[in-house]
């Protein structure tokens, strides 16, 4: 890739982080349902230790990865919602005719998804700590490049989505129809040790079933495990598809 690439992503990145700067609230008000999750849920799962995937006395480091998976997912979802407000005020048609880069125009606002979300988790990491919470330096960095993949692929998603539709009507239940059986079908809150066979099975064509299970493995420091491994493959390779997606449905929309 040229140097020019990298140029006009990191000014389009500029520019996203720059529109989110003007109101950050938002910022810390996607961080009030995983908050609540960690105060008025967590308590719950204390008196199942020693059940299934939840060993005892680890209750915190097996529930803070699943909300930490939530998070990323939830808070990536719905970026489109931008998206469509700049294409019908002619923004993204004036990047088209542009000779700027397909690639650079979504990346630009994707790395700022990412950026949003790595300061939401890490936020809601040491809010945890007094809870219990530990991790070692190395598992953390990992985990953290997990949940930036997965804000990719649900960006890119989000972004496709909103390039094809241009109605928030018609985005809306999309999304929702999506992010609620992949959250339920991920284990985020309860380990699918707990579930029936049959649901395991379908779980496992989830590919945030692993993510989870790959986050719960770096925060016990099981940084060489399967798990990790099999996590890591499944988001970096539904990132590239989304990401492909995504341009893909950009250049349609130019052309």
């Amino acid at each position: 890739m040229s140097n020019k690439f990298f140029q006009e992503t990191y000014i389009l990145f500029k520019r996203s982080v720059s529109l989110t700067l003007r109101n950050p609230v938002w910022v810390f008000i996607s961080l009030f349902q995983p908050l609540l999750y960690l105060f008025l849920f967590m308590p719950l799962l204390k008196g199942l230790g020693g059940v299934p995937g939840l060993p005892a006395g680890q209750t915190v480091t097996v529930f803070i990865p699943g909300l930490l998976v939530m998070l990323a997912l939830y808070g990536s979802t719905f970026v489109g919602f931008g998206l469509i407000s700049e294409i019908r005020e002619g923004v993204i048609d004036r990047f088209l005719v542009a000779p700027i880069s397909r690639t650079a125009i979504l990346l630009g606002p994707i790395l700022r998804d990412v950026l949003v979300l790595l300061v939401q988790c890490i936020l809601l990491i040491v809010v945890a700590i007094p809870y219990g919470l530990t991790v070692s330096p190395v598992g953390l960095l990992l985990s953290l490049i997990l949940f930036a993949l997965i804000a990719v692929v649900m960006a890119s998603m989000s972004y496709a989505f909103a390039i094809i539709f241009k109605s928030e009507d018609e985005l809306a239940p999309t999304l929702q129809t999506i992010i609620l059986p992949v959250t339920l079908l991920s284990g985020i809150t309860l380990p699918l040790a707990l579930a029936p066979g049959w649901l395991q099975k379908l779980a496992y064509l989830n590919p945030f079933s692993h993510a989870v299970d790959a986050a719960r493995a770096l925060f016990m420091g099981n940084i060489m495990s399967t798990d990790v491994v099999r996590g890591f493959i499944a988001v970096t390779l539904l990132a590239l598809l989304n990401l492909w997606w995504a341009r893909s449905a950009l250049h349609k929309m130019s052309s």
